[in-house]
């Protein structure tokens, strides 16, 4: 991976070098798409998602419009895992490469509604800062993409964005939108605020207000965008966003469908050492012969092959010596016959990983701010801890 990254500004910066970066980066866009077919173009973007919603409108899309606008977005949350990293810039550049403008919902406000970091505006958008220089060091093209502050557009573009988030509101029931409260974590049965009933609302409005036309989100924020294509029907609108989700990967533990910051050790964060990535490796739920649901050969596959295009094993000429698999099936195939074995697979993981991961830490280590700026999201992050115990749940809307 080639990376070419660019500085990028923080809420409020002035527009005018971002407007000439962004001419330059849509030369750069059209450049790219003249190079690829349209069917390359269409497998580049369809390869990202474990479903795509609906193919034949991605073809059309690719076909009537040169430079599609794709959403991501995140809630800062504190620290930064390997699926956030790492998945995230994989599937970002492959968006780029395919012709499309991507732009990411730095979701301040929005974890500020979910209560995240205490409810503390100004440690989440430290974490926002903070994410934005991994995925910089991680190698993510920002050629094509633009981060936009949740907080700082809305307020710019209020009299756009509150009638319409008004209006998805008013024409759902609120069985249908706790239904979406997936997307923040939650349960439908947990008990919400105010303010959580409030988010899909809004999440959905995003889609509409940022002018997407593929949401390019993960599994768990399906129903959310599913919310947006109804939307779409109440209002009489042809042209749908097209859902574009992205695999989940799990926790390292057994039974783990997701990985969870709140158990660091079912999870790789993208600033670990060495030597907690391997830990953490070893100790990984791997049952020998069996594929399904098996934690490390999911990181191969999503993780792995997309960045080395290979994976490496390394082992004496006993255990049937070195060999480099250059496609999953291959993989698949030896792991299930018992010629690849856990003992095989895990070391070769881990080297693999903490190859990815070293320009993040040498990133970290070497530079100063962006030093100070994980210190602060480690900091901050065990005191929102204790903090979001005793705030008030209409802090948010405080002066």
């Amino acid at each position: 991976m080639d990376p070419t990254p660019a500085p990028e500004a923080a809420p409020g910066a002035s527009s005018s070098s971002s407007s000439a970066a962004n001419a330059a980066a849509a030369e750069d866009l059209a450049g790219g798409v003249a190079a690829m077919t349209l069917e390359e173009r269409f497998a580049t973007l369809r390869g990202i998602g474990e479903e795509c919603i609906q193919e034949d409108e991605l073809m059309r899309l690719l076909q009537n419009k040169p430079v599609p606008v794709c959403y991501d977005g995140f809630e800062p949350s504190g620290r930064m895992h390997i699926a956030q990293g790492i998945v995230k810039t994989i599937n970002v550049n492959k968006m780029v490469r395919a012709g499309c403008k991507v732009k990411i919902w730095i979701a301040d406000w929005f974890a500020q509604l979910n209560n995240k970091m205490g409810g503390d505006l100004k440690k989440i958008q430290t974490v926002g800062r903070y994410m934005i220089e991994i995925w910089k060091a991680a190698g993510m093209n920002l050629d094509g993409v633009e981060f936009l502050w949740s907080s700082e557009e809305i307020n710019k573009c209020a009299h756009e964005y509150w009638p319409l988030v008004m209006d998805i509101a008013r024409k759902n029931n609120v069985k249908r939108i706790t239904r979406c409260c997936q997307i923040m974590g939650r349960s439908d049965q947990e008990e919400l605020t105010a303010a959580q009933i409030f988010y899909p609302c809004m999440q959905c409005a995003d889609i509409f207000f940022l002018k997407a036309d593929i949401c390019q989100l993960g599994m768990d924020q399906r129903k959310v965008n599913m919310l947006a294509r109804e939307y779409c029907d109440d209002i009489k609108r042809k042209n749908k966003p097209i859902i574009l989700s992205h695999h989940m990967l799990p926790g390292f533990k057994e039974g783990q469908e997701k990985m969870s910051k709140s158990d660091p050790s079912s999870a790789i964060f993208m600033e670990d050492d060495e030597a907690q990535v391997n830990v953490k490796i070893k100790q990984a739920f791997c049952p020998p012969k069996i594929v399904e649901g098996n934690p490390c050969l999911e990181y191969i596959k999503y993780i792995v092959f997309p960045w080395f295009g290979k994976f490496e094993v390394i082992r004496k000429e006993s255990n049937g010596g070195n060999k480099t698999f250059l496609t999953m099936d291959e993989l698949i195939s030896d792991y299930e016959s018992g010629a690849l074995h856990p003992a095989d697979v895990k070391p070769a993981l881990a080297k693999a990983i903490n190859e990815i991961l070293q320009p993040v830490r040498d990133h970290f280590n070497n530079n100063s701010e962006a030093k100070v700026l994980l210190n602060t999201v480690k900091s901050d992050q065990l005191s929102g801890v204790h903090f979001a115990r005793r705030i008030s749940p209409f802090a948010i809307f405080e002066c």
